[in-house]
């Protein structure tokens, strides 16, 4: 597997610190607003990356804080007259919500930045007993870039080039004007907390460098963001673990490409600027999820709703393509002789999972996986009009396990589960109603029961959730949890 890093400008072989095991990281968003279709876009490929390294059978181990304290969460509480924890939790909420309707799966740790202020002090204070740090007369903590001799190394940029070209901020008490804050000095009426050198808060910089550490330790083998964040963010990150615990802080370094609209750079001025929920509320998560995928992650992604309305169609020709392999199935004999139509259809499942494996490993080609699916769409669609109701059931089965379980790695579902409105326990009772029945029926209650199992366990609702997986059992069905979501397995005779 081939994984670019931003640190050497280059695809490398992707290679585990801990053999069968990931430590994963991705910059949460800074909760003062909803988050637009940019940030979506970023959290989206790194959902796709960690599905697939899943998918792959590696045990992944996901952390996305939440930056819950910043000068933008600070102002909107004044603009509003409200305070700062109102509106970091209004939009740390709205943001796991959308995240959820996005289809994007939780992280495995979740920190918000002003439960972890601890860890920040003790790694501000640990970088001023080495002498990469200093304090000054205000209250301010400064991270002294100039005593990093790596500084640069992830972004490449020289600071003698830097200060030629870049703004930078105007401060008396810096050392040196690309000194970032470790600690900012609390103003008045600002939230605060105590530290050694005075009331205030942490830096934005110092606040995922120091979670990473306490939560996955350092190194860890990705940490990912957008590529607005490569410098100074990210540059910083890197920064204060080496001078730290003299250890990188991440082994490979993944960044997305900016999104754009209509080739245009989003921004409320031109008004082409769309938050995530304005987009969910008027089409699928899974047709925008299909739009952004066929797309390269590191690439810059031109976004348009004449393309979105495109995929839109597209995204149903999959799903059609699928209930017509399960309706052929269900119609297929088993006295079926093998044909020259059946064995073309097998030949083409195989090469679309081995296309499909080869170029996620290229670096999460997610355009490249795509394109195979859509080959074995395309196959599909020509055998079953070849071969009218002479149908084989391996093949056609096969056919359409095989593009759920591809689509699923990428957190599409083809599956067009019926409506899960229903009270779970309701659908429990359904169990029970259909266990006697055959062939169809069953399976349309079965495949009822699986999507409301799943509700039940996103709500955490395991006993609900055990009652759905025992009357999905009754009816002669297993459930198979896979990395790319459940799946209905006949028992074994």
């Amino acid at each position: 597997m081939l994984v670019y890093n931003t640190q050497t400008h280059k695809k490398e072989e992707f290679k585990p610190i801990d053999e069968g095991k990931i430590r994963m990281y991705v910059c949460g968003p800074t909760v003062y607003d909803q988050i637009h279709i940019g940030n979506a876009r970023t959290f989206l490929s790194f959902d796709v990356i960690r599905r697939y390294l899943m998918y792959k059978g590696f045990e992944v181990t996901f952390a996305q804080n939440l930056t819950d304290v910043d000068d933008k969460i600070i102002q909107r509480a004044n603009e509003q007259g409200r305070t700062a924890q109102e509106v970091s939790e209004e939009f740390s909420q709205a943001f796991i919500k959308q995240m959820h309707r996005f289809n994007i799966l939780d992280p495995d740790i979740r920190p918000r930045a002003t439960h972890e202020i601890e860890a920040m002090l003790q790694m501000i204070q640990s970088l001023i007993e080495q002498g990469y740090a200093y304090a000054v007369p205000s209250g301010d903590v400064y991270f002294s870039v100039r005593s990093d001799h790596d500084y640069g190394v992830l972004s490449g940029r020289d600071l003698d080039q830097l200060r030629a070209g870049e703004r930078v901020e105007v401060n008396d008490e810096k050392r040196d004007p690309f000194d970032f804050a470790l600690w900012k000095a609390a103003k008045p009426g600002e939230p605060s907390w105590s530290s050694p050198w005075g009331e205030g808060r942490p830096g934005w910089h110092s606040e995922c460098c120091a979670m990473i550490h306490r939560y996955l330790g350092t190194p860890i083998d990705i940490h990912g963001g957008g590529s607005d964040l490569v410098f100074p963010h990210h540059e910083n990150e890197t920064a204060q673990a080496s001078c730290a615990w003299h250890a990188p802080l991440a082994n490979y370094w993944m960044h997305t490409g900016m999104l754009r609209v209509d080739g245009e750079k989003m921004s409320k001025s031109l008004g082409n600027f769309y938050t995530l929920k304005e987009v969910l509320d008027k089409y699928p998560a899974d047709a925008v999820r299909l739009l952004m995928l066929q797309t390269h992650y590191r690439a810059p992604l031109d976004f348009s709703f004449e393309r979105l309305e495109g995929t839109v169609g597209t995204l149903e020709r999959m799903k059609t393509c699928v209930a017509n392999l399960r309706w052929a199935y269900k119609q297929s004999s088993a006295q079926h002789e093998l044909s020259d139509a059946d064995r073309t259809l097998a030949e083409a499942i195989n090469i679309a999972q081995s296309e499909f494996d080869a170029q996620m490993d290229d670096d999460f080609n997610t355009a490249g996986a795509l394109a195979a699916i859509f080959a074995l769409v395309t196959a599909a669609n020509t055998y079953l009009a070849e071969v009218g109701q002479n149908v084989g059931a391996s093949p056609v089965l096969r056919a359409s396990d095989m593009l759920c379980e591809l689509t699923g790695a990428l957190g599409i579902d083809l599956t067009q589960a019926a409506s899960t409105s229903d009270l779970p326990e309701e659908l429990v009772a359904l169990a029970a109603q259909v266990a006697a029945y055959e062939g169809s029926s069953a399976d349309e209650a079965a495949e009822v029961l699986l999507a409301a199992r799943q509700e039940a366990r996103s709500q955490k609702n395991w006993a609900v959730a055990d009652q759905i997986r025992d009357g999905i059992a009754e009816l002669g069905l297993l459930i198979e949890d896979t990395a790319a979501g459940a799946r209905l397995k006949r028992k074994a005779d």
